[in-house]
């Protein structure tokens, strides 16, 4: 129980070593928790703005036609009661404008009614657009209304009223196949490849991508980090000294003295003394320069080594643990019922040790708690998952949304490009994306053009032989 307690605070209670006591880990925490705090009124504002500004106008551009065809029925509109007849050609338009009203309000549910994915930082041209459409066609038919209501409001009739109603509805159904057309499917053929690297360990990923503007691909990027990336570890890198390292490291502090170069009173020369140990420190250096590469490979060796042994100890460990679980229906005799919980806690002993070994060599501490282990075990065992599966959360590095630690409600990354973000990716864009010490550098290069011509095999040319040798077994 004591490996049990010190499972979710590092390698024993250590710091330096991936913990939460580690000074690397605690910046990194204060940092992105302090980024979180920051975010005030001026945030929500900027997030919620945009969303706020579109909903009212598309109500107000919904409700406008209704509105043209019941102010007369409600008498705001004054007109006389031979005006207000609706014949039964009057009455199919108000069918119509009906069904393309619902029509219009599900099409605009379906594809813009959603949550905000990102807040940009420069203004969505096409989405301005769109909403400017919607502004100045609704309100040159609401102009246009009021004109012809006061000046000929004795040549009108209801049925103008509901022609002039049904043609506003009409032009917002061809604005919202514009705005269908600009903002989801333009973006959809590839047309670029957009390449990415992850600094500090190197990961890089490459996709292809349509035409969108700068700050639209980072957002989209990182919809693809957060899903396809393995999780960043940056206590990963510091692999475990070799004993033989240290060894080299303390032999070479030594000196040494050229006996054979003494005078003839027996006493050691202290020009030749300062000759040999230059000599011999310059060649110990240049020796340890050049093997430097053979120690980082039989390091790597032998840590990989290692992982895979304490890996097959886990597994082993869990598969074990496994087997003295049984639900009470399939067990026969008297038993004590348990909750899943109070199961895990049961077998999860056994299992704590290897578990916080391999933790420990794979610097995985500050992802998993105590807590949370016996949580995943408790669901894994309440839908019969196998050991492998409940192991598999370790074992896994990928991907990023798999790491508790960033499940945070906003994440937020700086974006530095030397162009503008409102403006198209190109051929050559390069921005970066950053978030404390991990940064992803982004190129954007064209898609070739592919001249795919047409091979005829001629059924003649594919004829066979047979041909025999006397050397071969054929």
């Amino acid at each position: 129980m004591d490996d049990v307690s010190r499972l979710g605070g590092g390698d024993g209670g250590r710091g330096g070593d991936g913990g939460p006591n580690d000074p690397a880990w605690s910046s990194n925490a204060m940092g992105q928790f302090q980024s979180q705090g920051n975010l005030g009124w001026n945030f929500k504002c900027q997030r919620y703005l945009g969303s706020i500004t579109a909903a009212v106008l598309a109500a107000l551009a919904v409700i406008t036609p209704v509105a043209m065809v019941l102010l007369p029925r409600m008498q705001i509109v004054p007109l006389r009661s031979e005006q207000l007849r609706c014949p039964a050609e009057c009455e199919g338009l108000l069918i119509t404008l009906t069904v393309k009203l619902v029509l219009l309000v599900l099409g605009s549910w379906a594809v813009f009614w959603r949550p905000t994915r990102a807040t940009m930082p420069r203004i969505f041209f096409l989405r301005t657009l769109v909403l400017l459409l919607v502004f100045v066609t609704t309100f040159a038919y609401c102009l246009f209304y009021g004109v012809r209501v006061v000046e000929q409001q004795d040549q009108l009739d209801y049925k103008a009223i509901v022609t002039f109603a049904l043609s506003l509805v009409d032009a917002l159904l061809f604005v919202h196949y514009a705005a269908v057309l600009l903002l989801e499917i333009r973006q959809m053929p590839p047309r670029y490849y957009l390449h990415v690297i992850r600094s500090p360990d190197g990961i890089s990923r490459g996709y292809p991508v349509g035409a969108i503007s700068i700050q639209r691909a980072a957002v989209w990027l990182l919809d693809k980090y957060y899903t396809e990336f393995p999780i960043y570890n940056p206590f990963l890198e510091r692999l475990p000294p070799r004993r033989s390292r240290s060894k080299l490291t303390h032999s070479a502090s030594f000196k040494f003295y050229d006996l054979d170069a003494q005078n003839n009173h027996g006493s050691l020369n202290p020009a030749n003394a300062r000759g040999v140990l230059s000599t011999t420190s310059s060649s110990t250096t240049a020796r340890r320069n050049n093997s430097s590469h053979n120690e980082r490979f039989y390091e790597e060796h032998e840590y990989e080594r290692r992982l895979k042994k304490r890996r097959a100890r886990l597994v082993t460990s869990a598969e074990e643990a496994f087997t003295h679980i049984r639900r009470l229906q399939a067990e026969p005799g008297p038993a004590v019922p348990m909750d899943p919980y109070e199961a895990a806690q049961a077998i999860f002993p056994s299992m704590a040790r290897p578990l916080q070994k391999y933790l420990r060599i794979t610097r995985q501490q500050p992802r998993h708690t105590v807590e949370s282990i016996l949580q995943h075990l408790a669901i894994c065992l309440s839908h019969d998952l196998s050991a492998r599966a409940f192991v598999e959360k370790f074992l896994a590095a990928s991907p990023v949304m798999q790491n508790d630690k960033e499940k945070c409600p906003i994440q937020t990354w700086s974006l530095v490009c030397d162009v503008l973000l409102s403006r198209g990716i190109e051929d050559g864009t390069v921005f970066q994306l950053r978030q404390g010490d991990v940064s992803l550098l982004c190129r954007i290069s064209n898609l070739p053009h592919f001249n795919i011509t047409e091979e005829i095999i001629e059924p003649k040319s594919n004829k066979f032989v047979l041909r025999l040798s006397s050397e071969t077994s054929v």
